[in-house]
């Protein structure tokens, strides 16, 4: 019996690189004159998902602002989706925006050219205009405190839910950990002694909300129980 996969739909890429923006804290930045990686120094406009920067004054960005002509510098900026729980490989995702930054009072704004989305198994450069009308997946700022909640506070339910999951993905599994939420599915990571894998377990309906997302874990542990209930 494998996972219920009820037109298992998955963010898009835009909405994908939405919440990476959305969530990030650091940023790498890498212009002409270096690399620096900046911390707590950016912000993202919730309308459009423009980045703004507060450049440091003995960063490498401070820099390239200097040495650019009228100030702007080419930019290319990298934020890193990392899992909450401690797992294997924790980067989920890349998000990559390039342009030019351009001064307005104390913050540098990104003109972006192009961006890319790099999971782990595809590279997808996204559509400017669907990435600045696109939101944050609703369960973005949440999603930290969900998963560790779910991995230190129920780990009998993660394993539960691994009766969802197809028998032969299972074999050789030495661990099971919550990787990621969103509105519509729940992703568990499977760690082997070698190597790992993901699975995903869509929900009936997207969870806009912490009160639908409530429902619909509930949902998925009642299909669990039924499944052992009737055998595999």
């Amino acid at each position: 019996m494998g996972v219920r996969q009820i037109a298992a739909a998955v963010p898009t890429a835009a909405a994908r690189a939405r919440s990476v923006l959305a969530a990030a804290w650091t940023c790498g930045v890498t212009t002409d004159v270096g690399q620096d990686d900046l911390v707590a120094a950016h912000r993202v406009a919730a309308e459009d998902g423009t980045v703004r920067i507060t450049a440091p004054a003995e960063s490498v960005l401070a820099a390239a602002v200097l040495c650019a002509p009228h100030g702007r510098p080419t930019t290319l900026l990298e934020f890193a989706d990392v899992a909450p729980v401690p797992v294997r490989d924790r980067v989920r995702a890349r998000v990559w925006l390039s342009g030019e930054l351009v001064p307005d009072g104390e913050e540098l704004v990104l003109r972006t050219e192009r961006a890319v989305l790099q999971t782990r198994t595809e590279r997808i450069g996204i559509d400017l205009d669907e990435l600045a009308a696109t939101d944050p997946d609703p369960l973005t700022l949440a999603e930290p405190r969900l998963l560790t909640h779910l991995a230190d506070s129920h780990p009998e339910a993660v394993e539960q839910l691994t009766r969802l999951v197809t028998p032969d993905s299972l074999h050789r599994v030495v661990r099971v950990q919550p990787l990621a939420v969103d509105r519509h599915g729940l992703t568990l990571r499977l760690e082997r002694a070698r190597g790992q894998a993901d699975v995903r377990i869509p929900f009936h309906s997207p969870a806009d909300d912490l009160a639908s997302l409530t429902e619909r874990m509930h949902c998925l542990l009642a299909s669990a129980q039924s499944v052992s209930r009737r055998g595999r």
